[in-house]
């Protein structure tokens, strides 16, 4: 693969031996054809590795790879591949084992890079999905988000999934740089670091990946409105707290990679988590932090003001 426009789609796998037939055949027709896939394997008990296998086989290893994951939970096996600097081509896109991708899914992403004039700058695609349950009937869409993206909602909010992302050398360069760190999940990371580091994020209103619902999903939509529910509660336990906790300390510890401007918001973030009432109020003001909608920004100052952020 050596034109501008190869692919290499890193997908991560566990126990999925149900739905992953169905993505592979999306991924094979897909009309941009200049791909290649790696499967991080983390240790399925399943027929996930035979089905794997048979399309190794039907396709060749050379378009197939196959590997052992770090068995360390799906963030750190995806992270595992992004932050591989064996893994090489001109753009990187995650993959998971039980969605499907409308055949259009890839040339999409490339025509927003294609697009863009400064190719140095770390850069992702990524944007909504259709939501489906197992057997791919219509349920809805994910939130359509129209807010600025950048470091300011990153920091409180993850726009969209890694199963929609595509991202270029540069992006790719950023998270080796950061390497295998612990945090939440490895697209509300991307997030994070890309619009820290000053790079581009592309989200497309128009969705391109059908996200199946089922009973095995580890990360479900969060359109509905008991997800919507199901985060002020654990907001009150003191989720959303841990997970800032968990952003935070690996976004300190790669704070060289963050552009000035970043560092200082950061520092005040970090800053805020531990201050007192009064002074969490005002820090939250000056760091300028908000969610995509008023009602999420209403639930962020909220948050603010019973200590858990």
């Amino acid at each position: 693969m050596t034109d501008t426009s190869a692919v290499f789609i890193l997908m991560g796998t566990y126990n999925g031996e149900a739905f992953l037939a169905e993505q592979l055949l999306s991924i094979e027709n897909q009309s941009h054809t200049n791909w290649r896939l790696l499967i991080s394997d983390d240790g399925s008990t399943d027929a996930t590795l035979t089905i794997a296998r048979e399309f190794q086989e039907k396709w060749g290893s050379d378009r197939l790879e196959i590997r052992e994951g770090p068995k360390q939970g799906f963030c750190k096996n995806f992270l595992s591949l992004a932050c591989d600097p064996s893994i090489k081509a001109n753009f990187y896109a995650f993959a998971d084992q039980d969605d499907v991708w409308m055949v259009d899914k890839l040339s999409t992403a490339l025509a927003y890079f294609k697009a863009e004039t400064n190719t140095d700058l770390p850069g992702v695609y990524c944007g909504r999905t259709q939501i489906v349950d197992e057997h791919l009937k219509v349920l809805g869409r994910s939130p359509l988000f129209s807010l600025p993206l950048s470091f300011r909602n990153a920091l409180v909010q993850s726009i969209a999934g890694g199963n929609t992302m595509v991202f270029n050398q540069g992006a790719k360069e950023l998270l080796e740089k950061a390497g295998l760190l612990s945090v939440v999940s490895h697209d509300w990371w991307v997030y994070q670091l890309i619009t820290g580091a000053a790079g581009v994020v592309y989200y497309d209103p128009v969705p391109t990946v059908l996200y199946r619902q089922h009973n095995g999903c580890l990360v479900g939509s969060n359109s509905s409105f008991k997800s919507r529910a199901d985060r002020m509660y654990n907001a009150f336990k003191g989720q959303f707290k841990n997970w800032n906790a968990i952003n935070c300390d690996a976004l300190l510890i790669v704070q060289h990679l963050l552009i000035k401007e970043n560092k200082d918001i950061l520092v005040i973030f970090n800053k805020l988590r531990s201050a007192s009432f009064k002074d969490r109020l005002r820090l939250l003001e000056v760091a300028g932090l908000y969610r995509q909608t008023w009602r999420g920004t209403l639930s962020l100052w909220f948050a603010n003001l019973i200590d858990r952020i």
